[in-house]
């Protein structure tokens, strides 16, 4: 069955040329103009779950409010995949973007043919995440620990659980906590971790993975609000503490 992709763009122009390009390529394009219907967009009535967009285009610059709080609000009910166009260059806005839940960023002008593939690596990862395989490992000294008694770790569910409740995670949240999970005690790089949880996308920045430490430290803090079991080893990576 063909994957429908939700393009949010106010240019029609660049929208036109994004759909045609998904047409091609085996997609069903739907395009809207503001975040409001984008919002509208992905709110499922029921049973309608199934039929949902399965990636989000999402221009930053939109007439009604900004891509970033459309993906903002976005997230409150939905981890759908979501690639940001922008104008704009700037390393911060990618982090911000990034920060809120954004899989990739495009800049403007671009190609449709290239961001067609980077959808389908998106969605490639997206698979992956929801039915990954079992723990269990084999890591660099032997063979992956058992997670930390606080955390649970649910791989078949694509899911974690921290004393005893399941934290809402954006796809690379859950994934890279996964990888911390599996190696308890191990210092990760980044560069470790890019290649793990990132790969596939060659032109995240590295400054990624510490928008996620973040935003995983949060949601932590948010079940127990004297807990970081997320170490940072300066200039080293990051570790997840044993006990």
């Amino acid at each position: 069955m063909s994957k429908t992709i939700l393009i949010v763009e106010d240019e029609r122009a660049i929208a036109d040329s994004i759909a045609y390009a998904l047409r091609t390529d085996g997609f069903t394009p739907l395009h809207v103009m503001l975040g409001e219907q984008a919002l509208a967009a992905m709110r499922p009535g029921p049973g309608e779950a199934a039929s949902l967009p399965a990636l989000v285009v999402l221009d930053v610059g939109l007439p009604d409010m900004s891509g970033l709080e459309t993906c903002r609000r976005l997230r409150q009910f939905s981890d759908v995949p979501v690639i940001f166009l922008t104008a704009r260059s700037d390393e911060i806005d990618r982090i911000v973007g990034l920060e809120i839940g954004a899989d990739d960023y495009v800049t403007k002008p671009f190609s449709p043919r290239e961001l067609v593939a980077r959808i389908r690596v998106i969605l490639r990862r997206s698979g992956a995440a929801q039915a990954p395989r079992e723990t269990g490992m084999t890591i660099a000294a032997g063979t992956a620990e058992p997670a930390p008694a606080r955390f649970e770790l649910r791989a078949l569910e694509a899911r974690v659980l921290f004393h005893g409740q399941s934290l809402a995670l954006t796809r690379y949240e859950y994934l890279l906590l996964k990888t911390l999970l599996e190696h308890p005690g191990h210092v990760l790089s980044r560069a470790q971790l890019m290649e793990r949880v990132w790969s596939g996308a060659p032109d995240t920045l590295d400054r990624t993975v510490d928008a996620h430490v973040k935003s995983l430290r949060a949601k932590l803090r948010a079940v127990d609000a004297h807990s970081d079991p997320i170490h940072t080893h300066r200039g080293l990576g990051y570790s997840l503490a044993r006990a």
